[in-house]
């Protein structure tokens, strides 16, 4: 069985026991992501899970999905508006059980594919393992607002250690998607984990570092903290570029949060 898989079910676990504890009124409350609400975190969620379940099962099944949504948003929507609109009344404890399923569902399809498999999504083909790590990264991140809206620390666990992977294995996508050349060779990144095991990528190097806990590099790569509202070290120009603009997550380039705009208060 993929471990990806079960790690990407476990995080949907957990982001529903924080769900399932919220009060009605919580879920029309704007978080500090673009203002969007619980609703909209967990709407958008449920849209992307259908479209990595519609890529698992059929490419241009997939294809249709992603080319009708483009054209709604040609014709003038926002990411929002579209998804809204397409789900309606879809919300609160409905939703919730709705985006579960969905979840599960997917979960069940990528732990019966072969890693070597690769799926459509919206930036380059993804190999299956890749695949889900987005699913989970994407899972964890967007909890993390919810997580600071109702003011809640988390308990993060080392399955994170697969966002921290796709994080170091975007180090030059993050530059291609932008438009812009790899500043220099990947930094060396040593981080801590939740258990207190080290983990580490790239060849050793004391001039080009990205050195600290491993929560704070996924809320990095993961553009849910600026990283200056992080104890993460950072030396040398191409790590500190890096680590300005990082984004782990297909779709065109976007900037991180400003400084202090995600930390909750």
């Amino acid at each position: 069985m993929l471990q990806q898989a079960v790690d990407l079910r476990e995080e949907g676990d957990a982001l529903h026991v924080l769900l399932d504890g919220l009060d009605d009124g919580d879920w029309d409350r704007a978080t500090t992501f673009k203002a969007w609400t619980v609703n909209d975190v967990i709407q958008h969620l449920h849209d992307s899970d259908l479209l990595a379940a519609a890529s698992a099962r059929d490419p241009e099944e997939y294809t249709r999905l992603r080319s009708g949504i483009l054209a709604r948003r040609d014709a003038g929507l926002t990411r929002v508006e579209e998804v809204r609109e397409r789900f309606g009344d879809l919300k609160g404890r409905r939703l919730l059980t709705t985006w579960r399923e969905t979840l599960n569902d997917l979960c069940g399809m990528l732990e019966k594919r072969d890693p070597k498999d690769r799926l459509r999504w919206a930036g380059p083909d993804m190999g299956v393992r890749m695949f889900t790590t987005a699913r989970q990264m994407e899972t964890w991140a967007h909890g993390q607002e919810i997580y600071d809206l109702k003011g809640i620390d988390r308990a993060n666990s080392d399955r994170i250690k697969n966002i921290a992977v796709l994080g170091v294995k975007t180090y030059g996508w993050t530059f291609a998607n932008r438009g812009e050349d790899v500043p220099g060779p990947a930094p060396h990144v040593r981080l801590t984990a939740p258990s207190g095991a080290t983990w580490e990528w790239n060849d050793p190097s004391s001039e080009n570092l990205v050195e600290g806990d491993a929560v704070a590099f996924c809320q990095v790569v993961a553009q849910v903290r600026n990283i200056k509202d992080t104890d993460l070290a950072v030396t040398g120009a191409p790590a500190e570029t890096w680590m300005s603009v990082a984004q782990c997550f297909a779709g065109p380039p976007e900037d991180p949060p400003a400084p202090g705009a995600r930390v909750p208060d």
